[in-house]
């Protein structure tokens, strides 16, 4: 089963325009990070859930890991499809529905890639819910989420709901041509608690929370000075 999702048309806008912003650039660290942190393999069953045009899984795949990425844009799923490298495969799917049963090793949801993009409709636990079935017991997550403190502080061209947790950003994105379009973005931003809460509640045992940024995934303390927290956890 997929749906329709406000991003869709935003992600058929941007097309592969998205590989150019910043916070795309940092691909390698990130990956390099998450191999170590979760003692990844040769072989090791990863699904990517919001994969985006697929920079992540494919970084995955070209060290010989075999990975499965979904997005509920289509747009994406293929221009991750086009240049695909052997062992990372793509389709398009709606994280609010995912039907996978102790399928994967580890499942990754990076970069507000679906869990994030998914708060405002009141899907989060849904998404995380799915996410934690399709790990095979034992199995490790790694999801990062939009840090709310860091927001209250920072943000002051945005609206932070503070009932919902939930940030409106109204900005302008570019096709591959340049072509501007003005667009609606919403995010939800967690703090460490609620991550805790929300993991304990889909079944899964959190090992870590840290305090990240694109292209920076390091050990350091979640703290008020950094955009996202990344948690690893394990499905018990």
């Amino acid at each position: 089963m997929t749906g329709s999702h406000w991003f869709e048309p935003i992600a058929d806008h941007l097309g592969s325009a998205y590989l150019r912003y910043s916070f795309t650039k940092g691909t390698r660290q990130e990956v390099d990070h998450l191999v170590h942190a979760l003692d990844l393999r040769a072989g090791t069953r990863i699904l990517d859930v919001g994969c985006g045009p697929g920079r992540h899984a494919h970084e995955f795949a070209r060290r010989e890991m075999i990975v499965h990425g979904i997005d509920i844009s289509q747009r994406f799923v293929d221009l991750a499809a086009a240049d695909a490298p052997a062992g990372a495969t793509f389709e398009r799917a709606d994280a609010r529905a995912l039907s996978f049963d102790a399928e994967f090793d580890v499942v990754v949801c990076l970069c507000q890639g679906a869990f994030g993009m998914m708060t405002a409709n009141g899907d989060d636990e849904g998404v995380l819910a799915g996410m934690a079935r399709a790990l095979r017991p034992g199995g490790r997550l790694a999801l990062s989420a939009f840090n709310a403190y860091f927001v209250v502080k920072y943000f002051e061209d945005a609206t932070f709901d503070a009932d919902s947790g939930v940030n409106h950003e109204r900005t302008e994105v570019r096709d591959e041509s340049g072509t501007p379009a003005a667009v609606d973005l919403w995010t939800g931003c967690y703090t460490p608690r609620e991550l805790r809460l929300l993991c304990r509640r889909a079944g899964l045992r959190v090992d870590t929370i840290t305090g990240v940024e694109p292209g920076r995934y390091r050990d350091d303390p979640p703290s008020v000075e950094t955009p996202e927290y990344l948690v690893l956890a394990t499905r018990c």
